[in-house]
């Protein structure tokens, strides 16, 4: 028995490093190949079995600028991958703070062969696979080990002050403040009277839904559009995922802001209102536009483009106020951001409050979008670059 099991072992042994040599000619990780997660031999398989992946992956890594040659050849990427899997996004003060998958393949995205390959159906379908397995990861226990007192924890001085922990609820007292994970932390709830809802019972009022940036605000927006150029046009069709409603919404407003690491992450309703649909569209997790060239922030730049293609909850709300009408919420992934949560209890024909929470993102930065039916709205209140808070009065209706 235990013979047949070492030869089995052998086999297992000899068949990574034939496809490391195939994949990798030079057979650097041959030896340590072994150690990998299942989720990377997948990737490596795909490798040296799929030419086209071989041929993207290869040549993003070689036009990433000298620079910033953070990741030198494919095997070291699949180094790099492999361990973040059992590690915890730290604090630090960047943009890329919360995402350290995006530190790792940021200069890979505006590379000609990077755009095609965050693209590809294969490529994308593998990197599903890892950001799931990694979300396992990060809802363990095993993940608390970041919400520390040291320079890079969460718990630090610098890092408190900008999350504004006041605002949450948590236990200064617990080693972990009460958190069973980083995705627990992340997703974090609101202390009592922290986000006070704007004219609750004024349904001309319509609150921010996140706390997030104003990122743009587009009036008389099209059924189709170049969404890929470099104005970044809004494309109704695509971003409602061609639901069966959009012509109601062909030339009406659309209003954008985006949510960093340090942000809260959960999404409340903009409107008080019954819901008439809200599902998950699955899409792309780290391409770009090319029109915008390189980006060292990991898709900010490209925060138009990303709603017509990245992973995104849709929600249809019917408002309460019948000048609004239908009107639709959608929190869309950006990056690892892939989680896109719908709470329970949020189906067909529940009737939301303004202010009511509707789901949350895990880990990382995001963006979102209001979409109005054309004459709905009669002002925003807010402009491009201004930061809101959920349940701040962003725009009133006629």
């Amino acid at each position: 028995m235990v013979l047949i099991k070492m030869k089995r072992f052998l086999v297992f042994g000899l068949f990574v490093l034939i496809l490391t040599a195939c994949a990798f000619p030079g057979g650097v990780i041959a030896q340590d190949a072994i150690k990998f997660q299942p989720v990377i031999l997948e990737f490596q398989k795909a490798i040296a079995e799929d030419p086209v992946v071989r041929m993207y992956l290869t040549q993003m890594i070689e036009q990433i600028p000298p620079e910033h040659k953070n990741v030198k050849a494919v095997d070291d990427l699949l180094y790099q991958l492999n361990e973040l899997l059992t590690r915890a996004p730290e604090y630090n003060p960047t943009h890329l703070a919360g995402t350290p998958l995006s530190k790792i393949l940021v200069w890979t995205m505006s590379t000609p062969a990077g755009f095609f390959a965050y693209r590809d159906e294969k490529i994308n379908t593998l990197i599903k696979k890892y950001l799931d397995v990694w979300s396992e990861f990060l809802s363990s226990e095993e993940s608390q080990y970041v919400i520390n007192d040291s320079p890079n924890g969460w718990k630090c001085k610098e890092a408190q002050d900008k999350l504004n922990m006041n605002d949450y609820k948590y236990n200064p007292e617990d080693k972990y403040w009460g958190f069973k994970s980083w995705n627990d932390f992340f997703t974090r709830r609101l202390a009592e009277g922290a986000r006070p809802v704007a004219e609750p019972d004024n349904n001309k009022v319509i609150v921010s839904a996140c706390d997030s940036t104003v990122y743009n605000i587009s009036k008389n927006v099209q059924k189709y559009s170049k969404f890929w150029v470099k104005s970044q046009p809004y494309s109704l069709n695509d971003m409602l995922a061609n639901d069966e409603s959009v012509d109601e919404f062909v030339g009406g407003d659309v209003y954008q802001a985006f949510l960093s690491p340090f942000n809260y992450h959960r999404w409340h309703s903009p409107v008080s209102g019954t819901i008439k649909k809200a599902f998950v569209k699955e899409g792309l997790y780290f391409s770009q536009a090319d029109s915008e060239g390189v980006d060292p922030s990991a898709q900010e730049k490209s925060q138009g483009y990303l709603v017509h293609v990245q992973t995104r909850a849709i929600f249809f709300i019917e408002a309460d106020d019948p000048k609004i009408g239908l009107m639709c919420f959608m929190p869309v992934g950006m990056v690892e951001v892939s989680s896109c949560i719908i709470n329970d209890n949020i189906k067909p024909g529940y009737h939301v409050k303004k202010g009511e929470e509707l789901g949350y993102f895990q880990f990382g930065g995001s963006t979102h979008c209001l979409i109005f039916r054309p004459g709905v709205i009669k002002e925003f209140t807010v402009k491009t670059g201004k930061p809101c808070k959920v349940g701040e009065h962003i725009a009133t209706a006629n």
